[in-house]
């Protein structure tokens, strides 16, 4: 199993900006082969120290991983959502 989680900060941190992420980032359970889980959830406690959102994605091997990065729906609209909206994002891959 591999897991590829990702944390967002996004530039507009309003609660409506936030949901349409969630949503694009919701949006790719099915649509990839590859991408066997997927986790999204918003931050509850709102600190300054917080992140906006999590994602966590798991796969079969690091291959599952790589077609998903490739995949074009993860390209456009995920990517390309979150590149346009986010400020800060950190990433943690790890076999699991």
């Amino acid at each position: 199993m591999f897991t590829h989680t990702v944390l967002f900060k996004l530039h507009d941190r309003s609660p409506e900006a936030v949901e349409r992420a969630v949503a694009v980032l919701r949006g790719m359970r099915g649509r990839i082969p590859s991408l066997l889980e997927v986790e999204v959830g918003r931050d509850v406690q709102a600190s300054d120290r917080a992140w906006d959102i999590a994602l966590i994605t798991r796969f079969a091997d690091r291959e599952g991983y790589e077609a998903y990065r490739a995949h074009p729906y993860h390209v456009d609209p995920v990517l390309a959502h979150m590149h346009a909206h986010a400020a800060e994002a950190a990433v943690v891959d790890w076999a699991s």
